[in-house]
Parts: structure tokens; C-alpha cells; sequence
């Protein structure tokens, strides 16, 4: 069999062959970015130009941009190191975001997964504390782009602070921290072609910081520990390229509009709010997500449930319950990713396995009904 099509793209991309060579480069150069001798210089300027070059990606100045290890530490720097102690999160947030404020006021979304704006408003009204609102940019299973515009100006007007975890909308939408307005926009180098183990905090400045980790002062004392220095180098190349965003409207369109019409049923949730046109979260009536999982995975396809940070185990998206989908079909959706790779072979080799498997079912069915009649 060839080699898979690779469709999970928002669980990570593969590493793009720049950050590749970026990795290998700062390899061969080593050194420690805080000694002041010429391999420590080297090391500094390699950290330096991937910081500018993730800067440059969503608008901002590198002084304003803090590097950890992951979208994960980044949601979680921001969360504890605003120094709110109302928290106000959406209830389609990534667990990086839901777990690390366990206490949050969960604000709730539409049958689109768009947030409630209003509920927003009277929750910031509820109390005169200052909040910290945290809002994703686009969704990790739907692809819903949320209002963050408007989110900034009700929090502003309650003086909270605002949160975005932009994970999954950088590199494949236009993303620029202060026309945004927010605070704190958190960013992972592995959704957008770089490698794991490695993201980012980008804080506006004159916002609050307090660090988690203490210890030598590196990131101008925000976050303690010798950089990632390969790691780094490689973010800073892939941002570079992902500059120029992710065009795959077409292909999406193409895979959407095959699949419900092989599928009678077939449902495309957040289909009608602005979506990040690499996501597809579809279901197949009556079959369930892990076994779709594993049909399409026999089929050289790779697909997955829902969000890859549950320790490999497939349940129920709360994401799509938030939404108000019925436990039955949401239990039959899986979530298509596409990336910077992806091409048109990826596309059909898809569409030949949803018709596959959907065939496969209506015959199992109509012989299970066959054999009750003749039973009855």
C-alpha cells in the first residue's frame, strides 16, 4: 500500500522540510543561548530569529513573545500567571484550557459552537471582580472561528483581561494579537508544520505576567529553563512558511460535499458559522466514530475522533455536546484535518473509504433485515 493520506493535521502536521533543516542546523551548532562566548552567541542568535519569525506570524514585537514548551505550558502560563481569580472559559475549550482553571465560569455556545456573547455579558456583569476571559480562535474539532473581536470589547468594558488560545488558527488564518486586542494568545509549533515539545506565549504588553517556573531567568524571567534551542529553530522556520496561510478551501469543499452525498444523514457540524477551512467534523449515521477510526486507518487514511489529547482514547466530544448534538450522532462524528500537504489524492483516497465502509454497512443492514423477516 502507498503511503497513508494523512488527514489528522489538527492533532500534529508533519514537519515542514524547512524546520527540518532548521533543526538539524542548530543541532550541529549546540550551545547554551545564555553563555556569553561565540557558541552561546550563535545558539542566542538562532532563538532570537525564530523569535522574530513567530512574532511576525500573528503580529507582534519578539519582546512580546515567550517560548515554552507547547500550546499546553502556554495556555497554562496564562491561565495562572494572569492573577485573576475569575475565570471565565468557553464550553468548547481544550482541556490545556479547562483543566488548568478547574474553578472556571463556563460560558455556554450555540448549536454551531459559536460562543454566547450575551451569556459573556451578563456573566462579566454578574460581578465586580476582575475576570480573565478565555476564548479559542478556531475551534480543534469543528473549526469554528470564534468572535474574539467582540469578546475583547465586552471584556474591556468590564476590565477583564482576555485569553485566546490561537493553537489552531495560526498558520491558517490571518492572526494579529493587537487587531485582535487580546491579552495573552497562545500558540504550539506542531499545528502548524513545526516540531512537538515546543510553542508559544505572546503577552501584549503591559500585561500581567506571574512566571510557573522560576529558576534562571531566561524569556526576560517570564519562563525559567535553557531554551529549546533545536526546538525553537525549527518553530520560528515553519512559522516563516505558514505566513502565507493554508488554501484548502477547495479540497474541503470537494471532501464535504462527496461524503453527504454518499451518506444519507451525513451531518457537517458548524457548517453554518465562519469555520478555518482546514476542518471537517462529520458524522455517518449509525456508525460509530471507532470503528470508522480504524476502517479508514485499514484503508491507508488517517482521521481521527475528535481531539488527540485524551490519551488515545475515543469518547464522547464535549465539544459537540456543548453544541446540543444528540449522544448518538455525536458519537458517530470523526473530525478530517487537512495541512499544509495535503492534496487531492488525499482527498479521493478519503472518499473511496467513507464509500467503502457506508456500503459495507447498508449491505450488513439490509442482510440483518432480510434475516428477521425471514425469521419472523
Amino acid at each position: 500500500m502507498s503511503a497513508a493520506a494523512y488527514l489528522d493535521h489538527n492533532a500534529t502536521s508533519p514537519l515542514r522540510p524547512v524546520a527540518f533543516d532548521a533543526m538539524v542546523e542548530a543541532l550541529r551548532e549546540g550551545g547554551n543561548p545564555s553563555s556569553v562566548h561565540g557558541v552561546g552567541r550563535r545558539a542566542r542568535a538562532i532563538v532570537d530569529r525564530a523569535r522574530r519569525e513567530v512574532a511576525a506570524l500573528v503580529g507582534t514585537l519578539p519582546a512580546e513573545t515567550i517560548f515554552t514548551s507547547g500550546g499546553t505550558e502556554a495556555n497554562n502560563l496564562a491561565l495562572s500567571g494572569a492573577g485573576r481569580r475569575r475565570v471565565l472559559v468557553s464550553a468548547i475549550e481544550h482541556d490545556s484550557v479547562r483543566r488548568a482553571a478547574p474553578q472556571a465560569e463556563i460560558l455556554p455556545v450555540d448549536g454551531d459552537g459559536v460562543l454566547d456573547l450575551a451569556a459573556l455579558e451578563q456573566a462579566l456583569a454578574a460581578s465586580a471582580e476582575p475576570a480573565l476571559v478565555s476564548v479559542m480562535l478556531a475551534n480543534n474539532e469543528t473549526g469554528v472561528v470564534q468572535p474574539i473581536a467582540d469578546v475583547v470589547r465586552l471584556a474591556r468594558a468590564a476590565g477583564a483581561l482576555v485569553h485566546c488560545d490561537g493553537v489552531q488558527g495560526a498558520g491558517k488564518v490571518p492572526v494579529d494579537l493587537h487587531g485582535l486586542g487580546v491579552d495573552y494568545l497562545s500558540l504550539s509549533a506542531h499545528k502548524l508544520g513545526g516540531p512537538t515539545g515546543v510553542g508559544a506565549l505572546v503577552i501584549r504588553s503591559g500585561a500581567p505576567l506571574r512566571p510557573d517556573l522560576r529558576g534562571g531567568g531566561q524569556e526576560s524571567n517570564r519562563r525559567a529553563g535553557t531554551e529549546n534551542v533545536p526546538g525553537i529553530a525549527g518553530f520560528g522556520a515553519a512559522a516563516a512558511q505558514a505566513a502565507d496561510g493554508l488554501d484548502v478551501t477547495a479540497l474541503r469543499d470537494r471532501l464535504e460535499l462527496a461524503l453527504v452525498q454518499i451518506a444519507a444523514g451525513a451531518k457537517v457540524f458548524g457548517v453554518k458559522a465562519p469555520r478555518i477551512a482546514n476542518t471537517t467534523c462529520i458524522s455517518m449515521p449509525g456508525v460509530p466514530a471507532e470503528t470508522q477510526v480504524m476502517a479508514y486507518d485499514l484503508a491507508g487514511v488517517c482521521i481521527s475522533a475528535g481531539a488527540a489529547c485524551s490519551s488515545g482514547k475515543v469518547q464522547r466530544s464535549p465539544v459537540l455536546e456543548a453544541m446540543g448534538v444528540p449522544a448518538a450522532e455525536a458519537g458517530c462524528a470523526i473530525r478530517i484535518s487537512l495541512g499544509w500537504n495535503s492534496t487531492s489524492a488525499d482527498i479521493e483516497r478519503l472518499i473511496t473509504a467513507w464509500q467503502n465502509l457506508y456500503t459495507r454497512v447498508r449491505q450488513s443492514d439490509i442482510s440483518h433485515t432480510d434475516s428477521r423477516a425471514r425469521a419472523a
